[in-house]
């Protein structure tokens, strides 16, 4: 986060370039617009338009009022959050992004780079905390179907109320540096705010653990407790419970296939968010650790990685968009099966209807029969 130009490691710009404000520099090379630049500017727009007409779909399917419920579902509330924190990434990290590089130097002031790097890492770690959420509520779904699902809002509230707090120090960290010289240039960085590079390395790691490590930690132990509790058989749990409680957890176990795509696609939003930041964040740490693989991986390297992580914004509305459709079509299935049983219900009906009369016709015959004889005999 040294230049904070899309890159958890900075520009390729050497740090000798900002020495302070006031202070000439002399025979820095200063960054240019170049080609690689000019690609990821143009991706980063099409990633825009796509990320904000999707999420802003997702946001206002999720929230308009539905006939059929009294209160949204909390899997709808969910998705409600990711969407917004989707749309957070969209509007600042993407627009921040694409006129830093066209501009490549900042040109917006101090506050505004003290108060853009704070939201560009507070919408970071919300799109980072809520899928964590989403895995906790799935992980409670399956493993205590009959518990309340009060606890939902309860994590959304501390998901993003830790986003708000991560990303404080930025506020402090990033100031605005001039460098002096044939051609004033002024960038937004965190130049002079660590007094050691060491300081500099320990949090730009714990914005990686925050950021990616544990978040991925917390999701992984998520869906394997829900993998080993679907795979593990349900029937020693069944056979030692009353009849009463057998029969609720036999309901719960035949849940329709609507909550089964609910889990798949919450392990979607997970293999998404591994495969477009895992790159990203890899190579931060190399740079971390070795500050010259600058002069040996290509610029344009860092640009797609970048590009690839934000890809993750306009691929979750796609996924909640597949998510939907298999549930309209899940919703008319299980309509079909229901009409099919009550028919066939209805003929059970009938059938044991007709057999109830021809029972009670027989046991007439058979007393007029009797009081028949009876009669005869006493003659």
């Amino acid at each position: 986060t040294s230049v904070g130009n899309g890159t958890p490691w900075g520009s390729a710009v050497g740090e000798e370039a900002w020495a302070g404000s006031g202070v000439a520099v002399e025979g820095s090379e200063l960054p240019t617009f170049s080609t690689a630049a000019k690609v990821r500017v143009g991706v980063t727009i099409v990633l825009f338009v796509s990320s904000a007409g999707g999420n802003l779909a997702v946001l206002w399917s999720v929230t308009r009022p539905q006939p059929s419920q009294l209160r949204p579902s909390p899997v709808r509330t969910l998705f409600a959050h990711l969407a917004a924190a989707d749309l957070l990434v969209t509007f600042v990290v993407m627009p921040l992004d694409a006129t830093w590089n066209i501009t490549v130097q900042w040109l917006a002031g101090d506050i505004a780079c003290r108060t853009l790097m704070f939201l560009k890492l507070m919408a970071m770690y919300s799109a980072a905390c809520l899928p964590v959420v989403i895995g906790l509520d799935r992980q409670a779904a399956v493993l205590n179907p009959l518990g309340s699902r009060s606890g939902v809002r309860k994590l959304l509230g501390a998901a993003w109320g830790l986003s708000f707090l991560l990303a404080l120090p930025q506020l402090f960290l990033f100031h605005t540096v001039h460098r002096a010289g044939p051609v004033p240039f002024t960038q937004c960085v965190t130049k002079g705010s660590f007094k050691a590079r060491w300081q500099a390395t320990t949090y730009n790691l714990f914005t990686f653990c925050c950021l990616f490590l544990l978040p991925l930690i917390a999701m992984a132990i998520c869906y394997s407790r829900i993998v080993l509790s679907v795979s593990s058989p349900q029937t020693r749990k069944g056979s030692h419970a009353p009849a009463g409680e057998f029969a609720l957890r036999r309901s719960f176990d035949n849940r329709p296939r609507v909550c089964l795509r609910a889990l798949r696609l919450a392990l979607l939003i997970l293999l998404t968010f591994i495969l477009c930041w895992t790159p990203y964040y890899l190579l931060g740490l190399w740079y971390w650790f070795s500050p010259t693989m600058l002069t040996e991986v290509p610029p344009s390297l860092s640009h797609i990685l970048f590009l690839f992580g934000l890809l993750n914004a306009p691929l979750d509305p796609l996924l909640y968009g597949a998510f939907t459709f298999g549930c309209r079509r899940g919703h008319q299935e299980l309509s079909i099966d229901s009409s099919k049983e009550g028919s066939g219900r209805m003929l059970q009906q009938e059938i044991h209807a007709l057999r109830q009369q021809e029972v009670q016709k027989t046991v007439t015959s058979r007393s007029a029969r009797e009081t028949k004889d009876i009669s005869i005999t006493s003659i």
